[in-house]
């Protein structure tokens, strides 16, 4: 029953797609059917792998013989077991979930039906990345999420800037797909084959040279889709597409399938030690950089997407550590997804009750008059900031841990950095709840904010139990780790320090971040304040990333072209209409020759005929 996982949502996808207007009626409902129905099979096959022993666990289903060319044969099949699963529930049920607010959130968009039937894509494009038994088969869902991506990024297409966003979310994911396309290249001519078990299970005979430049290429895939540095730009501008898409995008797809492709070739890296640094370097600073921009966001969509990137980037630098990190990455992901959604799908009540306000400077006291949003965001934010016993303080403090346990000057800095990053993202966060729902009404005069219908708020209360509660269930007896075991391996190294100090550290970091956003924002705000300083205004402009890009490689880029254009237009161009303009010349000079004018052809004949007389005359003599 595998292949139904993402046959339902993309069956959804091709009759809400295909049907036209006659479906806008019922349209909505078929996409949630189709998100419900998929999240069904998954639970149904994760009950299934529990009935079964740890080694036949792993289910393998071989659809048809897909590419059979010469020594390439690759066979269309779907791998579920125990990673696979994990990501297979998030994207149901959490997808489902955005699904059903879905309905309430876009209820008087005129293109709904359209748009289910985008979110139907995504969620059939990336259940075929993680069941995709061979790098080829996630290939095709990794262009699939990246297609469905700047779909709905640009849903309101009408929007300049909505348009330019999904071209850019596009565009900068396909340098990271060149990665992938390159690894996928590197593979076939090492082992002959780009299936996991040969791929995978060969990797320690490959050398480590070869092994490393695989690596590297599938980092710069994984820094593409999960927006991390340096292909980190597109991801605060896709939120310019509806907040169900942020909450999709975010928390259950597109941002995930980086450390999903790091964790499952983590033979690759751990066999390419240079690679496996250049991971955790990437994670380090990513996490870093979303948590200064998150820091200076006003738009509070933009603010949460920064979070993003930098909670990403406690997985990816986790993933990085190896067989350490691999669990903890996957955990921070799926309490991630909880949290992450919640927050988003709290963002989007917010605006929906506010006119599409997205400036949290112009809320403010919202919590009186939307309770339930107000408690649901409340409980997502005291998880992502990892306040005990919420679900991140599970997960990102494992990762924190994880950082320090790696030992030595590097395992200091990372696990620094990590513990840095956790304070600064108690800070904007603690800044995003006061500025919403705290202090004085700042709303304008056509602003009526009210409470969300119940269509959107129970998505939001479910989210938020597992905001709650994912943490502890997940790491209870270490059962997320001793489940992913028998894929991600073990680690058993011992921490230099206890875990329980590193813990502590991390909760008075947390406390001590939130003091200060307390203190500077828990009076009036002044929307035409200066910007700050110098570190203020760099974060208001994402680092200068887009600054960064376009010095660097886009103007350096359409020099080039340019050149390019010149060469081949004064010199390929130039030698093709030299060639053609001196036989243009020479036909124009023998077409004298034809005259029409027999007296001229008798003439000719005459001349010829003494000619050859001549030289028969010379050559006799």
């Amino acid at each position: 029953m595998t292949w139904l996982m993402p046959a339902l949502p993309l069956a959804g996808a091709a009759v809400l797609l295909l049907i036209g207007r006659r479906g806008d009626a019922w349209g909505h409902l078929l996409g949630c059917a189709m998100a419900l129905g998929s999240f069904l099979v998954a639970g149904v096959a994760f009950l299934g792998m529990l009935g079964r022993a740890g080694g036949e666990r792993v289910v393998h289903e071989t659809l048809f013989s897909w590419v059979p060319v010469g020594a390439l044969h690759v066979d269309f099949g779907l791998t579920l077991d125990q990673l696979s699963v994990c990501f297979a529930l998030l994207i149901t049920g959490v997808g489902s979930l955005i699904h059903i607010y879905s309905i309430g959130y876009m209820a008087h968009d005129a293109d709904r039906r359209r748009f289910f039937g985008y979110l139907n894509l995504f969620l059939a494009a990336m259940l075929l990345l993680v069941l995709a038994d061979n790098f080829l088969g996630l290939y095709v869902g990794w262009e699939g999420v990246g297609l469905a991506s700047y779909l709905l990024i640009g849903f309101w297409y009408q929007k300049p800037s909505a348009a330019a966003a999904a071209k850019k979310a596009f565009i900068v994911n396909r340098v990271g797909d060149m990665g992938l396309a390159l690894a996928m290249m590197l593979m076939f001519a090492t082992f002959g084959s780009v299936g996991f078990i040969q791929v995978l299970g060969s990797a320690s005979a490959a050398g480590e040279s070869r092994n490393t430049a695989i690596g590297l290429a599938l980092l710069l895939a994984a820094c593409g889709k999960s927006a991390q540095v340096p292909l980190q730009s597109w991801l605060g501008d896709a939120m310019e597409g509806p907040t169900p898409v942020s909450a999709l995008i975010h928390a259950a797809t597109m941002v995930t399938a980086g450390v999903y492709l790091i964790t499952r070739s983590g033979p690759i890296f751990e066999h390419a030690p240079y690679a496996q640094i250049a991971v955790v370097l990437v994670g380090a600073v990513t996490l870093l950089f979303g948590a200064i921009i998150g820091c200076a966001k006003d738009d509070i969509k933009k603010a949460l997407a920064a979070s993003t990137m930098s909670q990403i980037g406690y997985m990816v630098l986790a993933a990085g550590l190896g067989p350490a990190g691999y669990a903890v990455a996957i955990m921070h992901l799926l309490t991630h997804g909880f949290f992450k959604a919640g927050l988003f799908l709290g963002a989007g009540s917010v605006m929906h009750g506010m006119n599409e306000e997205t400036d949290m400077r112009r809320y403010g006291g919202l919590r009186t008059v939307m309770p339930i949003t107000f408690v649901t965001f409340g409980l997502g934010y005291l998880a992502i900031i990892g306040v005990p016993p919420f679900a991140g303080f599970y997960s990102k403090d494992k990762i924190i841990e994880v950082a320090f346990g790696h030992g030595g000057a590097g395992g200091f800095l990372l696990g620094s950095a990590a513990l840095l990053g956790a304070g600064i993202t108690a800070f904007y966060m603690t800044r995003v709840m006061l500025l919403t729902f705290f202090g004085a009404r700042r709303w304008h005069e056509n602003a009526h904010p009210h409470e969300s219908p119940s269509v959107m708020t129970w998505p939001m209360m479910v989210l938020a139990v597992g905001s709650v509660g994912a943490g502890f269930a997940l790491s209870f007896g270490g059962a997320l780790q001793n489940w992913l075991e028998p894929v991600v391996g073990a680690h058993h190294g011992e921490m230099p320090v206890p875990a329980w100090g590193i813990s502590v550290a991390t909760v008075a970091v947390v406390l001590c971040g939130v003091g200060i956003a307390y203190r500077m924002y828990r009076g009036e705000v002044d929307e035409a304040a200066p910007q700050g300083s110098v570190l203020t205004v760099a974060a208001r402009r994402d680092l200068y990333g887009d600054a960064f890009n376009e010095a660097v490689f886009m103007r350096p880029g359409q020099r080039l072209t340019r050149g390019l254009v010149l060469a081949d237009d004064r010199a390929v161009d130039g030698l093709v209409n030299g060639v053609a303009s001196t036989l243009g010349a020479v036909s124009g000079w023998v077409r004298h020759l034809q005259t029409g004018h027999v007296r001229s052809y008798a003439l000719s004949m005459c001349a010829g005929a003494a000619l050859v007389v001549a030289v028969l005359m010379a050559v006799r003599w």
